[in-house]
């Protein structure tokens, strides 16, 4: 269980970057965050990830305090950050350094047959496309099968095509392991695609403004009417949360009728 208790963050200059924020992550959960610029998105992700600290409140992961990075929490960035000095297997197995020789390479060649990466194993970074770096980010970060994942918007720089390839190699991995997700991305598509949970932020505090529970049955289908009214009240409510109207409250059984 990751919980946000009343968590705020005000910087020396004196910005308020988060007010108040409360959420509650299920085990194996995907909780995806949306919202304007200056809605504390990142922000959230560098408490959660022990980068910073908060001004207010507590992040707890199963109890415990988030205070400083911890090695069960993985992080996928925008860019790939591989190691360009090491191999795709190498980069991939980096973080498993105390598992015999036989045991990491039986979990890495599991990682590269997933992500659809098989036979790159003696590759360099160099030498792989962007995508196809990104897919090694995503594999070293669930390799080690951390208790919680999270993702700032890693696949925001790539095509459309490449873009839905990674997700199901995400969803792949993840999977296995089902660990607690965490993500940022501006895409209300992509949310749409891989989370259980969506919610939006509302920026200067930013805090939350809303929230829609996704009870579409993986994989989904992005041309069903479902999927597509599933996106038109998430983009409602973020012009809502943008225009800083009182947020919507009201959505128990006639939301679930009108978009589900």
């Amino acid at each position: 269980m990751l919980s946000f208790e009343t968590l705020s963050k005000t910087y020396a200059d004196g910005t308020q970057a988060l007010s108040a924020v409360t959420v509650d992550v299920a085990p194996g959960e995907i909780l995806a965050l949306v919202g304007g610029s200056g809605c504390g998105k990142t922000t959230l992700l560098r408490l959660i990830a022990g980068l910073d600290r908060p001004s207010a409140g507590r992040i707890l992961l199963n109890g415990e305090a988030i205070l400083d990075p911890r090695a069960d929490v993985g992080v996928i960035f925008q860019e790939p950050r591989l190691f360009p000095w090491l191999s795709v297997a190498e980069n991939i197995g980096f973080g498993l350094s105390h598992l015999s020789a036989f045991e990491r390479e039986g979990l890495v060649t599991n990682a590269l047959v997933r992500v659809g990466l098989a036979g790159h194993q003696g590759r360099w970074p160099r030498e792989l496309s962007g995508g196809q770096q990104q897919r090694v980010a995503i594999a070293r970060a669930l390799v080690t099968r951390p208790a919680l994942l999270l993702m700032d918007e890693p696949f925001s720089a790539l095509d459309a095509t490449t873009r839905a390839s990674l997700h199901g190699h995400l969803l792949a991995l993840w999977g296995e392991s089902r660990p607690t997700v965490v993500m940022v991305t501006h895409d209300v598509e992509e949310a749409v695609t891989l989370a259980d949970r969506i919610v939006v932020m509302q920026p200067k505090p930013g805090r939350i403004f809303d929230a829609f529970d996704n009870p579409l049955v993986r994989p989904r289908d992005k041309l069903s009417p479902a999927f597509e009214a599933a996106k038109r009240e998430i983009l409602r409510s973020l012009d809502r949360s943008l225009r800083d109207e009182a947020p919507h409250q009201q959505k128990a059984a006639e939301t679930a009728g009108m978009w589900w």
